[in-house]
């Protein structure tokens, strides 16, 4: 049976989004079930990023060079894929061997995007997908089986960030304007964050003063979210997006703050730096004002990268090594998902990237034992009612650090300046 055969059995009809809000509250269930999905091939790496309402993960599969122990750590080669149960759908290139993903990237009608590959070298020198190919990397919409190229605003490059339920996708497109802001070793154009409906694209406006933008997330009601900033610093400030107005939201009062996602009751989650600037946190803006969720003891640094309808958040916490935990959060409380895991899981969670009206959350973990022992694999958490016993985290003095630097999973756009903790 082909993929698209098999996806179009998996579809759900759109009554039961509205039974998904009737689900009991994540946060008050004991643990979660784990579903490893894994990584294909011989790859060392694998992330499940977005996620919908049927549980169905994009993921971003690859491998990483040298090992993930390193922090010096690339991303050598990577898919963007759709996993739904046991069932793998390799979305495809546009041409190139490769292509990526971002936070936001399906809907609950299997509809995806992202970046990928052509098979045309940037005419500019650039290696905007940065698999260290020099290929265009233009903007996806994957449909019935079928990946196509979104337009830009005169660039030759592109990523689509996130589409909603109503088929709207946000995300960056090149212009053909030079940017002055960037340094003369790594000249580039301006970035314009951009808006596709129907197949249409316009660009969306930046904050007074920020030449560059980034949109990450978009919710049902059209609401989109990112920053602005410059081509240095696309994360300077972070944004709303309102009927194609930008509004800037609250920080703590130093430049470097990020929206990732917006729920559709308009809470937004995302991170801000500390008033000094020597970290950043996960944050929640609402109700005209920014909120920190206090990170995890044993960590240094946050940030939030998904919000379901109910108001859980989730994300990953950082130390000196790079990513260390991903957790859930509500009513400002963090908790380390592996306190929430049984102990003979042998996965080490190490990231969060979304979570569902169903309370379901993707995200990555290390394996602990096995052959594939250190490896990064993709999974997806399911709250159930059962009380664990001894959790993952009870041993976790004895378990090895994770190692896995915070821009592997950001590697993309990197002449844009991003930081250490951005896209």
């Amino acid at each position: 049976m082909s993929a698209l055969k098999q996806l179009r059995n998996f579809r759900i009809p759109w009554v039961m989004t509205i039974v998904l809000f009737c689900f009991s509250d994540a946060i008050a269930q004991t643990s979660y079930k784990v579903t490893d999905l894994g990584t294909p091939n011989n790859d060392n790496f694998s992330m499940g990023m977005g996620l919908n309402n049927h549980g169905w993960t994009e993921n971003m599969d690859g491998s990483v060079n040298p090992p993930i122990n390193s922090l010096l750590t690339t991303v050598a080669t990577g898919r963007a894929v759709i996993n739904i149960g046991e069932l793998r759908i390799d979305l495809g290139t546009l041409g190139g061997k490769n292509s990526w993903i971002n936070w936001g990237g399906i809907n609950d009608r299997g509809e995806a995007v992202g970046m990928a590959e052509t098979s045309v070298p940037d005419p500019d020198g650039e290696d905007v997908c940065a698999f260290g190919t020099g290929l265009t990397c233009r903007p996806f919409l994957w449909r019935d089986g079928h990946m196509s190229a979104l337009p830009t605003v005169g660039g030759n490059n592109g990523q689509a960030s996130a589409i909603n339920n109503r088929g709207q996708i946000v995300g960056i497109s090149e212009t053909t304007v030079p940017d002055s802001g960037c340094p003369a070793s790594k000249p580039g154009k301006i970035i314009s964050p951009v808006f596709w409906e129907k197949g249409e694209v316009r660009s969306l406006p930046t904050l007074a003063g920020d030449p560059d933008g980034f949109v990450q997330g978009i919710n049902n009601r059209g609401q989109a979210v990112g920053s602005s900033g410059t081509c240095t610093n696309l994360a300077t400030h972070a944004v709303l997006w309102d009927n194609d107005v930008a509004f800037p939201l609250s920080d703590l009062g130093h430049d470097g703050s990020d929206a990732y996602t917006i729920n559709d009751r308009g809470q937004i989650v995302g991170y801000v730096s500390s008033h000094d600037g020597s970290t950043i946190f996960a944050a929640i803006w609402q109700n005209g004002g920014v909120t920190i969720i206090p990170t995890l003891p044993e960590d240094s640094a946050a940030f939030a990268t998904g919000i379901n309808n109910r108001g859980q958040v989730v994300g990953s916490t950082f130390n000196s090594m790079g990513w260390s935990h991903g957790f859930i959060s509500q009513d400002g409380v963090m908790i380390n998902l592996n306190t929430l895991i049984p102990e003979d899981s042998n996965l080490f969670i190490i990231a969060a990237s979304n979570i569902n009206d169903r309370g379901q959350i993707s995200g990555m973990a290390k394996v602990m034992n096995g052959p594939d022992k250190d490896k990064v694999h993709a999974i997806l958490l399911t709250p159930v009612n059962e009380r664990i016993g001894r959790s993952v985290a009870d041993d976790e003095p004895t378990r090895p650090q994770s190692n896995l630097p915070a821009n592997v999973c950001s590697h993309h756009l990197p002449r844009f300046g991003l930081g250490q903790f951005g896209r």
